[in-house]
């Protein structure tokens, strides 16, 4: 599964959540791929999901998004993403 966090500039905000993301995955025993970069980048994108906060989602205008309530709280991000990445998960395999 190939997964996109997206910040404003792609430098440390989407790489905190990638981070977290494959930490969170990893311990789930989801298999996935996560790349960060900025907004203006990720409509250029191929994933299979985005994730980003609730300001920056409408301005992808994509449906595969996953909105997140923090950047870095942990619990918030595994409570917003992982039934989410489990289903799709699943649906994969």
């Amino acid at each position: 599964m190939r997964i996109v966090t997206i910040c404003g500039n792609g430098i440390g905000s989407s790489l905190m959540l990638a981070t977290k993301i494959e930490q969170i995955c990893e311990e789930n025993g989801i298999e996935v791929d996560v790349e960060s970069c900025d907004l203006s980048a990720a409509g250029s994108k191929n994933c299979d999901l985005f994730v980003t906060v609730k300001e920056l989602a409408p301005q992808l205008g994509k449906d595969n998004v996953v909105i997140v309530r923090s950047y870095i709280n942990r619990k918030k991000i595994e409570e917003d993403v992982l039934p989410i990445i489990k289903k799709l998960y699943e649906k994969m395999n």
